[in-house]
């Protein structure tokens, strides 16, 4: 396929998503004078970590929460065009860049090879609008990302829904570190635990726990489709104390192993399922749910109206 230059997009902000509490982290294979340019052009939106070789990107890839991997045209090396292209194909999920700074007689080739192994999309930032782009490509047009895709759908099904209603799924996909309580989802919405199971509880709703269990494997689905990450580092992203606590969470909601799950379950098939269970019959209850502030006369577990 051939690369094309990425242009800004609108139409995917169906809605806000808050900010997590940690920028994007991007991992790069540059030179010294992009390096620099990178880093200027994050303005605090991403924090790249600049490596030498691909292999040490895998690395990264493994063991930390990278979001993009970004890779310069000028430092294409014919050499590590295999370990290249199986990192694309380890890591389907998580979105490789070319960067474009300047043009020299191998360039035609360069592209035309990272096109051949997966690589698709160029930023050109030989334009200063460039790295404005560059910025937003790494950081909120990831097409493939789990919590734009899954709050993209949710916006779909929960039109016209109250803004606390929408805050609840907005914090369960976004926050930083992922959200695996009530206890955690009461304080990121300044909502007591009790109140808020209550509120649940009164709307003949699931209960908040349902929710946040099964959204958290709606993640863990999508970033098992990476088949390089393995389930003990998948965990780790998560905020799972260890595999096995990963283990024991899978067997509890799905009624079986973790090799098992990840074989089964795409992060399509978890979001599915997650709508179908969750949202999909409750519509008619989540458009006119209020889990933040309660609504006029209702009682919380306290015994006193609460206004959050």
């Amino acid at each position: 396929m051939r690369l094309s230059t990425t242009r800004l997009s609108r139409r995917s902000r169906i809605v806000p998503v808050c900010q997590s509490a940690e920028p994007t982290l991007v991992a790069t294979v540059l030179t010294p004078i992009e390096r620099v340019r990178v880093d200027v052009a994050a303005k605090g939106a991403y924090n790249a970590l600049h490596r030498s070789r691909i292999d040490e990107v895998v690395n990264d890839l493994r063991s930390e929460r990278v979001s993009a991997v970004l890779v310069s045209v000028s430092r294409y090396d014919p050499v590590s065009t295999a370990r290249m292209a199986a990192m694309v194909r380890e890591f389907p999920r998580v979105p490789t860049f070319a960067l474009l700074t300047d043009v020299q007689k191998s360039t035609p080739y360069a592209v035309h090879a990272l096109g051949q192994i997966g690589v698709h999309t160029l930023v050109d930032v030989r334009n200063p609008s460039g790295w404005a782009t560059l910025r937003e490509r790494l950081t909120h047009e990831q097409p493939e990302d789990v919590q734009r895709v899954t709050l993209t759908q949710l916006a779909r099904d929960l039109a016209g829904a109250p803004p606390d209603c929408w805050r609840f799924f907005e914090v369960l996909f976004t926050a930083r570190p992922h959200i695996a309580t009530v206890r955690q989802m009461g304080r990121a919405l300044y909502v007591h635990p009790t109140t808020l199971m209550s509120r649940f509880y009164r709307a003949r709703l699931p209960s908040p726990k349902r929710y946040i269990d099964v959204g958290r494997l709606v993640r863990a689905a999508r970033l098992l489709e990476n088949v390089g990450l393995s389930i003990t580092a998948m965990a780790r992203q998560l905020d799972y104390s260890s595999s096995q606590a990963f283990g024991r969470h899978v067997k509890q909601i799905c009624g079986m192993s973790a090799v098992d799950f990840r074989q089964r379950f795409t992060g399509d098939d978890m979001l599915r399922q997650f709508r179908t269970e969750l949202i999909l019959p409750y519509l008619s209850t989540l458009q006119g749910f209020r889990p933040v502030t309660a609504a006029p006369g209702w009682i919380t577990a306290t015994g006193t109206d609460s206004r959050v």
